[in-house]
């Protein structure tokens, strides 16, 4: 019997991840499964090493990467002395992957990586770790494989998961009468992120800004969407002062029957994006981390749909920019201005033409399937 380990750190790792282990028991019924995630592999029924919840933090306290280096020696050794199996399938999370990468090819177990860190975005020196540690990469934007192929580096393009993942547009009808929305006026959703720093950084501007509109604009509507990977508690720390409407775990629906977006920068871009939604992107984090950006950048874009488009579609809002009359500025723009909402709209249409149309996570159960029967 053929075994795998599967490695995430995050919730939306743990969901590719499941996805992948569905199609490949499909493909290869008989396979041992364990590793680390979340529900998702849970409910695949993969046996947990340690639940992604002592992976998913983030920080540089001295107690949080302590407990990191002694997760990852107790997965490394696991792996390497009791469970050996016959792959390791590292997903996205690039700094703890990538560091157990280095010990796990030294013992000589063979390491494919889906979802790879974006070394074209910062950090390129990156790929020369993973030239040295990874045995297959298996990218989700057809640019990477050129990129990692001019390496030397054995490379298959997957497609990106969420063209395949992502579930239809919601009912705005249905969607709105289930949540008391008004279908004759606009809603703005805000999505302040899903990390307790992005919270921390970006909810207070992000509802004054929201406070800002509605004010100039009393006939808007607004929401704010909460993760679901945070506890009620985090999120009512930073929302208190607010009556807007929350919504938890109707992420994707939310983003395709707004009229316009207020984002954090990170995945939730380029699900808007699929959808056509117009947007504007705003963060911010403290100063010494930008700093340290600004020397390791390869681009400089941080938005998914600009950066896979190669020009700026949406509205960048970074770091000392971050104010409510910037983002006030720009979703209105995009409510009332329709030559800049149109020109985003057309933009957007052209970012999923130029995404494959493959199931990711069929492609990459396919290569490791192929992997086992050889």
């Amino acid at each position: 019997m053929k075994k795998l380990f599967i490695v995430t750190g995050e919730y939306s790792g743990d969901i590719h991840a499941g996805c992948v282990v569905r199609a490949l028991r499909n493909k290869y019924p008989d396979i041992e499964i364990e590793g680390i995630g979340g529900e998702n592999l849970r409910n695949e029924g993969v046996k947990l090493f340690s639940d992604q919840k002592n992976m998913g933090v983030m920080g540089v306290s001295l107690s949080i990467i302590y407990n990191h280096i002694m997760l990852g020696k107790r997965v490394v050794d696991y792996i390497v002395n009791d469970y050996k199996p016959d792959l390791v399938l590292l997903i996205d999370y690039g700094a703890f992957n990538l560091n157990i990468s280095k010990f796990l090819h030294k013992a000589g177990i063979k390491v494919y990586y889906y979802i790879p860190p974006q070394v074209w975005a910062s950090r390129k020196w990156r790929i020369n770790v993973i030239k040295k540690n990874i045995d297959k990469v298996l990218c989700i934007f057809p640019f990477e494989k050129e990129l990692y192929e001019s390496y030397g580096i054995k490379t298959h393009y997957c497609g990106h998961p969420l063209v395949s993942q992502l579930p239809e547009k919601a009912n705005r009808e249905e969607f709105f009468a289930k949540h008391g929305f008004d279908t004759s006026r606009k809603l703005v959703s805000v999505f302040p992120g899903s990390r307790k720093f992005e919270l921390k950084n970006l909810a207070g501007v992000f509802i004054k800004s929201a406070k800002d509109l509605q004010k100039k604009h009393p006939e808007l509507q607004f929401c704010i969407s909460h993760a679901p990977n945070l506890p009620d508690d985090v999120y009512d720390k930073y929302i208190k002062d607010t009556d807007f409407k929350v919504i938890k775990g109707e992420n994707q629906a939310l983003l395709s029957v707004s009229d316009a977006l207020i984002l954090a920068s990170g995945t939730v871009a380029l699900e808007a994006a699929l959808y056509k939604t117009p947007m504007i992107i705003a963060y911010r984090g403290p100063l010494v981390f930008y700093w340290i950006y600004l020397l390791v950048r390869c681009i400089n874009m941080v938005c998914l749909p600009n950066i896979i488009s190669k020009k700026f579609i949406v509205p960048e809002i970074l770091e000392h920019n971050v104010s409510v009359h910037n983002i006030s500025y720009n979703i209105e723009k995009l409510l009332y201005d329709k030559d800049a909402r149109n020109a985003q709209i057309e933009g957007l249409s052209g970012v999923k033409a130029l995404l494959s149309d493959k199931i990711s996570s069929e492609e990459a159960a396919s290569v490791i399937a192929e992997e086992f029967m050889q």
